[in-house]
């Protein structure tokens, strides 16, 4: 499946900005599940100060913000052929070694609700259909809902409040396939949706690593193993590694942000 698409991340700040830098994984890498075609960042009113690999093998931008400006846009665009693998991505390796993948982090410390969930991988006569029961699980503990979570909200505090977007169901997920021993990761990226072309926001999902298989990927959301309809941007442990834009900034203003983005065929 073709699929195009149109990001952009738009600053205002209600003072100039002397100093401003931004991390992005925007730009999604050719691999067996999906190939890049026509791709493109631009920047308006900042610039790109250096491109690089990181250890996860994520390409990773550093853009910073012309001194004293008031706006900061980011756009990508660009199509990517996708394939539909079921979920599977294989076993396809960065300099981040396996082990790397079973510590936790802040947002992904293994608490006791954390803990309780990773016995039901355990409880199915394989780790695959524990990992599935797990997912629904999730799903069944912590609905979908907006706003009831923020970035801060930690794994155990998603299970404690009962509800979460996506970014929370991929940090329940890896937390507790961690606390199972199984190593795990969060994902970054776009997800094509029927008849609804405009979204306010990219996705997330997990993968876990199975000896026979490799990296297998659970939409924990939306119930799925992911398809054609998703589009890979970037890994880590955590948002904080794989968000598709962090930054910092130097001063006292305010910012506000708003996101468009399009995912069509």
């Amino acid at each position: 499946m073709q699929l195009q698409i149109s990001h952009t991340t738009h600053y205002r700040y209600d003072k100039p900005v002397d100093y401003a830098l931004q991390r992005v994984h925007l730009r999604p890498m050719t691999m067996d599940i999906q190939e890049v075609g026509s791709w493109d960042l631009e920047i308006e009113g900042g610039r790109i100060e250096a491109s690089y690999r990181d250890h996860y093998g994520n390409h990773s931008d550093l853009i910073s913000t012309d001194p004293g400006v008031q706006t900061l846009a980011i756009t990508a665009t660009g199509s990517v052929t996708t394939r539909d693998t079921s979920g599977v991505v294989g076993k396809v390796y960065g300099r981040a070694p396996l082990w790397h993948f079973l510590q936790s982090t802040p947002l992904t410390v293994a608490g006791p609700k954390i803990r309780a969930l990773s016995k039901i991988i355990m409880q199915s006569d394989d780790q695959l259909s524990g990992l599935h029961a797990l997912s629904a699980a999730i799903l069944e503990a912590t609905p979908y809902k907006l706003g009831e979570t923020d970035t801060n909200s930690t794994a155990e505090d998603v299970i404690g409040i009962g509800s979460g977007v996506c970014q929370d169901h991929a940090h329940v997920f890896t937390a507790a396939a961690r606390a199972a021993g199984i190593p795990a990761r969060y994902v970054s990226g776009y997800l094509m949706i029927n008849d609804q072309i405009d979204q306010d926001a990219s996705h997330a999902w997990a993968e876990v690593h199975l000896d026979e298989l490799g990296w297998v990927g659970f939409d924990v959301s939306n119930g799925v193993a992911p398809d054609d309809k998703y589009v890979r941007l970037a890994v880590g442990r955590d948002t904080r590694d794989a968000a598709p834009i962090k930054g910092m900034r130097l001063g006292d203003s305010d910012e506000t942000m708003i996101v468009s983005l399009q995912v069509q065929q």
